[in-house]
């Protein structure tokens, strides 16, 4: 059996927002060169597989989901706001991103890993139900998460998000159902300007605001203090990660100093809660992350601890 199982596919490289975006290829093959050395010979790579309209649509609004694939330009670019862009192949590859996380749920729920990475873009965390921003344009992780409710019966799923910035779309997702729980770290006041502490849903939601410059010791005490025991609590059927990289120290979007350490220790900490809650089942996916020696090794200390589980 497989333990980390990785998703990805080459045409959410080919996924361009155009000349100077920060969300640009290179991000996903700064990873996947991370994750071919020898340290990463065990996992079991899989091509992520296009989502449905259908799957989708338990998220976002089925106007929605028509309106931006319609809206895919057959040469250039389209600006859907002032941040997120698609090219030609932006529409596959939001599919594949979202089919990751299907085909990742399917795979850990059926027995075949214990765990999985999708490393795909366009990211996720800021796309709400009914509106995509932030770069991306479909809420994967919520995709996930919908998928594992409707197609396989669970009730009780957590999305826990530590990039850089709140992740708005996944918190409207969740906030109003108390079998869903979403916690998130972020920098604050930043982009998109949600994620205060007193963002609570209905007793599901845990913010962790952090101030700019803050570190590995405040980072550890917010999830340590608040979102652990919270996630406990809630005693999830499955963990599933937003796994943004924009809080390391060298991030160019961000203002947190964060080091690879601290994704190795969050990572391992959620493990040993999905072990006692959720039969060791943890799904995580790529959100942010800018610069790319940064995000390189950030990954990969994030892919060795799902792999030491």
């Amino acid at each position: 059996m497989a333990r980390t199982i990785l998703y990805s596919h080459p045409v959410c490289i080919a996924h361009d927002p155009g000349q100077g975006h920060p969300e640009r290829p290179d991000r996903l093959r700064a990873i996947l060169r991370a994750l071919d050395g020898p340290a990463f010979a065990a996992l079991d790579r899989r091509e992520a597989p296009l989502a449905s309209r259908a799957a989708i649509a338990r998220v976002h609004e089925p106007r929605l989901v028509d309106a931006i694939l319609e809206a895919v330009p057959k040469t250039g670019h389209v600006a859907l706001d002032a941040d997120t862009l698609m090219s030609p192949h932006s529409g596959e590859a939001a599919l594949r991103a979202a089919g990751a996380l299907i085909a990742a749920v399917d795979a850990v729920l059926g027995g075949e890993a214990g765990n999985a990475f999708c490393a795909v873009r366009p990211p996720g965390h800021h796309a709400e139900p009914a509106r995509p921003m932030g770069f991306c344009l479909f809420n994967n992780v919520a995709i996930g998460a919908a998928h594992a409710r409707a197609a396989h019966g669970l009730r009780r799923v957590a999305m826990l998000d530590f990039d850089v910035h709140h992740g708005n779309g996944t918190q409207a997702y969740v906030e109003a159902d108390a079998d869903l729980f979403f916690a998130s770290s972020h920098q604050w006041p930043l982009y998109p300007g949600t994620g205060a502490a007193s963002e609570t849903g209905v007793g599901n939601v845990v913010n962790v605001p952090l101030r700019a410059m803050s570190g590995s010791a405040e980072f550890r005490a917010g999830w340590a203090d608040k979102v652990f025991p919270a996630l406990d609590r809630f005693a999830p059927e499955l963990v599933m990660i937003s796994a943004g990289f924009d809080a390391h120290r060298d991030d160019p979007l961000g203002g947190l100093q964060l080091v690879e350490a601290d994704y190795e220790w969050v990572t391992t900490e959620l493990l040993r809660i999905a072990k006692v809650h959720a039969k060791g089942r943890l799904i995580s996916t790529l959100e942010g992350g800018y610069d790319l020696d940064a995000l390189a090794a950030s990954t990969a200390a994030h892919v060795a601890a799902l792999m030491a589980a």
